[in-house]
């Protein structure tokens, strides 16, 4: 069986949140794994974030609330995993997290992604299943392939079960990056991060800051449709649905979709693909 799960980001508004639980329900109707909630940089959504996990939770689903170190003390990330203990959450997503502006990694007791694992595995023991972030394409802010490889490898030896890449849009680098760290020892699954495709100009701006490809051939036909929506996101789920049945055939063992508080387009990918989650 394939695993499923779907990630979202806090709302800012009243309005947003009402939507999202709606998002919610229809994409629980797949049978997701897990719900991943997003957390601000610097724990800046702490509230919602807490608010969304436990509205999951209370709904008989399972939530997997990110957990990022940068910007947070020891003191309130302890907090918080007793918090999500209470709650019931048995799995988290263990991140760097995204710096906050003008802040260092000096400034954070915790700096990296590794020393975080190693930290909730102190605290914790096997409590949590650990998920940590994985980037066929390379880490924006690493400086070599070769480094970001060794990042992974010391992610997973901190204690990590299992990891969520960034999205792509080329299945290669998938299979390439989960050939590099299998020969490195590494054995946990490596679940492909997908993004469905439904605007152009944002998809662009955010793969171009994230480091994320988006191939020439995709930018190009994207291009071509100018403002139709339409021809756009039958396009992107066209593309994302083969992309995503290569992966599958090739031994991937599920998908994490990131849904930008989205359920149609990630349930149109899916729903092609025609297969049941586990």
């Amino acid at each position: 069986m394939t695993t499923l799960s779907f990630e979202f980001f806090p709302t800012k508004t009243d309005a947003g949140t009402q939507k999202l639980l709606r998002v919610r329900d229809q994409l629980a109707n797949a049978n997701p794994e897990f719900f991943s909630v997003t957390y601000g940089a610097g724990g800046s959504t702490r509230d919602r974030t807490l608010a969304i996990v436990e509205g999951i939770q209370q709904q008989g689903m399972a939530a997997a609330p990110h957990l990022s170190c940068v910007g947070d003390s020891i003191s309130e990330l302890r907090d918080l995993l007793h918090i999500y203990k209470d709650m019931g959450i048995r799995r988290l997503v263990a991140l760097r997290g995204d710096l906050p502006s003008g802040a260092g990694l000096a400034s954070s007791e915790l700096r990296y992604a590794n020393e975080l694992v190693e930290f909730i595995r102190k605290e914790t023991g096997d409590w949590f299943t650990l998920e940590v972030a994985a980037y066929p394409e390379k880490h924006p802010q690493a400086s070599s392939f070769e480094d970001d490889l060794k990042h992974f490898v010391r992610k997973v030896e901190a204690g990590a079960d299992s990891a969520i890449t960034q999205y792509f849009y080329n299945a290669d680098s998938y299979f390439w990056f989960v050939d590099r760290v299998r020969a490195m020892g590494i054995t946990i699954p490596i679940i492909p991060g997908i993004m469905p495709i439904t605007n152009y100009t944002k998809l662009a701006r955010f793969s171009d800051s994230c480091g994320a490809e988006l191939p020439r051939w995709i930018r190009k036909q994207l291009e071509a449709y100018g403002d139709d929506t339409d021809s756009i996101q039958q396009f992107g789920t066209e593309v994302v649905t083969t992309m995503c049945e290569r992966l599958l055939a090739g031994g991937a063992p599920g998908l994490h979709f990131y849904t930008l508080n989205q359920a149609e387009p990630s349930l149109k990918v899916w729903n092609r693909l025609g297969i049941q989650s586990s």
